[in-house]
């Protein structure tokens, strides 16, 4: 930012001098430092929207790393000490709904990890049957080129990333909560194809842009 007010001024005074200059040669000298003046002005308002449109919010730009694999989410990497209560597609499942092994709410306040490096995109307490949130986009490139995919870790107890966090495979996301009281403590994890969409309610008949995550996790572990 400070390199683009030196530039911006630098232009500026140039135009300043020419101005000087057409004020003791004429009208048709005047007519020329119209026309620089109208092209530091056009060059000035690209460079602010330049800025305005690449800048990131929050003043601080975050690349979007490429994923060198995923792991699970829980007991991580591979799940030990975990099973799923209710894989993608049972009963219209959305997701995977992960469970300690010790039944009940053992695994309350377990640590969640982030499944692969990413940016965090959202993190709040959406309350109702989701409770804490965080959604996480992941850059991959496998066969079908280079795309982005979004994990979704709901009913946690705690977060502890923020938004536009960058993040690495096996970080803290939270841990394992019961939204609020809603359920027994497990973790929902959803992995959709598609970034962005709305929250959605975790079951649904149409699994249009979700992926199944315990699927897509084992084909994509790190090498």
């Amino acid at each position: 930012m400070a390199a683009m007010r030196l530039l911006v001024g630098a232009m500026l005074a140039g135009a300043n001098g020419r101005r000087a200059i057409s004020r003791s040669s004429g009208a048709a000298v005047r007519w020329g430092g119209m026309a620089v003046r109208v092209r530091v002005v056009g060059i000035v308002v690209a460079l602010v929207a330049a800025v305005v449109l690449f800048w990131p919010r929050g003043g601080r730009r975050v690349s979007r790393p490429v994923a060198d694999g995923f792991d699970f989410p829980v007991g991580a990497p591979d799940g030990e000490g975990y099973y799923d209560a209710q894989p993608f597609g049972d009963n219209t499942h959305l997701g995977n709904d992960w469970n300690g092994v010790g039944g009940g709410n053992s695994d309350l306040g377990d640590p969640v990890a982030v499944i692969a490096d990413g940016v965090v995109r959202f993190a709040e307490d959406v309350g109702g049957g989701w409770g804490n949130v965080v959604r996480i986009e992941h850059r991959v490139r496998d066969v079908d080129g280079e795309r982005s995919v979004e994990s979704l870790y709901a009913h946690l107890d705690r977060i502890e990333v923020a938004v536009g966090r960058r993040v690495r495979r096996g970080d803290r996301v939270g841990t394992i909560g019961d939204a609020h009281g809603q359920y027994k403590a497990h973790l929902h994890l959803e992995l959709r194809a598609q970034t962005g969409l709305p929250l959605g309610g975790g079951y649904a008949s149409d699994s249009t842009g979700y992926l199944d995550p315990t699927m897509f996790i084992r084909a994509h572990r790190p090498r």
